[in-house]
């Protein structure tokens, strides 16, 4: 399938004798057509979640950065600190759905065996971990992600929620294998206010073969 491009910002470096130089964030193309996950997520929904919300949080990160930039040079301490909101929103918003679009695909996979695995000692069977993975995502108040992540020191799958988008490693320290997006943006135009819905179908489009490749390279 034809990966879509995405609106792609300048990667000109932006440069200080106290940072050095940095590239700017860019908006990763989505690996399959905007259609490509119908019936389960519409055309209309992929196109606005991709070209306007991940774009924006990408936008507001680099402005975040360059912000911070400047306030590391001139030592404006209150600066650098009234920044935190937003570059942790800004770089959650972008390292999620960069995830996420992954997490998704058109094509049919299974979990490794190194996962499935890990899903029957951790949640019983794949059908169980369902159904508390959909428990955490209903249970989201206003917007957040449900994830499955990988805890580095008990070496156990662990389903964590996280409110608005704070990234699951930064704010965890679970490695994030798969999320569940459950803004309305991610679903409402399609769903309505059904959420369970949205999140039962979700899994028909799960690219099982990329959280496996995730796990693989969380040990």
């Amino acid at each position: 399938m034809l990966a879509v491009r995405g609106a792609l910002f300048s990667t000109a470096k932006n440069c200080s004798a106290v940072l050095g130089c940095r590239s700017k964030h860019t908006l990763p193309d989505l690996p399959y057509d905007f259609g490509a996950l119908e019936p389960v997520i519409c055309r209309e929904i992929m196109e606005l979640h991709h070209q306007k919300h991940h774009n924006a949080y990408v936008t507001n990160l680099n402005a975040a950065e360059e912000q911070l930039q400047d306030a590391v040079a001139k030592q404006d301490v209150s600066k650098i600190i009234q920044l935190g909101n937003a570059i942790k929103f800004n770089g959650g918003g972008h390292i999620n759905h960069s995830i996420f679009w992954k997490n998704l695909s058109p094509d049919r996979s299974d979990p490794s065996a190194e996962l499935q695995k890990a899903l029957n000692r951790d949640f019983q069977n794949m059908e169980n971990f369902k159904k508390e993975m959909k428990a955490a995502a209903v249970a989201v108040q206003g917007s957040g992600w449900a994830w499955l992540g990988y805890n580095k020191k008990t070496k156990l799958l662990q389903i964590a929620a996280c409110p608005n988008q704070d990234p699951l490693e930064a704010t965890t320290g679970l490695v994030p294998l798969l999320g569940i997006d459950v803004w309305e943006h991610a679903y409402y135009l399609q769903y309505k206010n059904l959420r369970p819905n949205y999140v039962d179908a979700i899994f028909d489009v799960v690219n099982w073969k990329d959280v496996s490749e995730r796990l693989a390279k969380a040990h």
